[in-house]
């Protein structure tokens, strides 16, 4: 089975507590803030990451990207990499 999701990259979860609220407010969209402050490559595509399987990802981030409906947002997830935001696309 493969998803698809995109992601957010922050170093701390206080930022990535930030970002969420200015999703949840309307303020910003997720694409938007993968732009301005992703520290992962993707996020000059919005956060964009593809699809992918199970055993592609880090442990936290399959766990938690497994765990989302399409069109469902994570919280802040804790990598070796730092926090990601994950919002699940397909």
């Amino acid at each position: 089975m493969k998803i698809s999701a995109k992601h957010i990259l922050v170093e701390t979860q206080h930022e990535a507590e930030d970002l969420v609220k200015k999703i949840e407010s309307g303020e910003n969209t997720f694409e938007d803030l993968a732009q301005k402050f992703s520290k992962c490559p993707s996020g000059k595509d919005g956060g964009e990451l593809g699809s992918f399987g199970k055993g592609q990802m880090v442990a936290p981030f399959e766990e938690a990207v497994f765990g989302l409906e399409v069109g469902q947002m994570s919280g802040p997830v804790g990598t070796q990499f730092g926090y990601h935001l994950i919002l699940r696309t397909e």
